[in-house]
């Protein structure tokens, strides 16, 4: 009888957890699927939200912190009012420093998102702000690219920051060409962990590659 009821137990519980389970992969699949026009409809604070709610109701997946981190940040990137990208580049790290907290180290894709707040605080004041933030975005690309060299995401970014660095200073839009090509051949052969895993970028890819056409 004992053991009829410990058996019974098991299954009650397993069924919850897969519930719960299928839930989370669901709602994160839904919010996953707007990212691409996230640019376009610009709901990048309200799908930063979604994922920090599912993130706080989860407690132990670090990739909503993540990916609330991510849509935080472009955020940053977009807004017009420099007075108010500092606050939100500081919520980014707040996002992603708990992301790293739950997975408990940091990696290739933690770090592309830490280039992106350094690269958002230095677009307030490029010109008094590089010396500090410059070296850092492109360190963070750097320690992102040697932990994981098939990842698309730092090389974008690499190739991103060369489109739009004056020639006078080595970018500009030749010099960024070879990059952008580079993060295309990573895409197109870039497998991702899970379903769940970052994959974005490929819209922002094609977007620079037909500004060469």
């Amino acid at each position: 009888m004992k053991k009829l009821l410990l058996f019974t137990a098991i299954i009650f519980f397993a069924t919850i957890a897969f519930a719960q389970s299928d839930k989370y992969a669901s709602a994160m699949k839904a919010n996953i699927s707007q990212l691409d026009s996230m640019m376009a409809k610009g709901n990048g604070a309200e799908l930063a939200n979604n994922f920090e709610r599912i993130g706080d109701a989860e407690k132990t997946q670090w990739l909503p912190y993540y990916y609330a981190a991510y849509c935080t940040v472009v955020q940053a990137y977009n807004e017009k009012d420099n007075s108010k990208k500092d606050a939100i580049a500081d919520k980014a790290k707040q996002l992603i420093d708990k992301a790293e907290t739950i997975l408990g180290k940091e990696n290739s894709e933690t770090d592309v998102i830490k280039s992106m707040i350094a690269t958002s605080h230095m677009m307030v004041d490029p010109q008094n702000r590089y010396m500090d933030y410059g070296p850092e975005s492109a360190g963070f690309i750097q320690k992102s690219e040697a932990l994981d060299s098939t990842n698309p995401r730092p090389v974008l970014l690499e190739a991103e920051n060369k489109f739009y660095t004056p020639e006078a200073y080595g970018g500009g839009k030749d010099a960024a060409k070879e990059y952008f090509d580079k993060a295309k051949k990573l895409d197109d052969n870039f497998k991702p962990e899970t379903e769940l895993s970052p994959n974005w970028g490929k819209s922002a890819i094609q977007y620079f590659l037909s500004q060469y056409k």
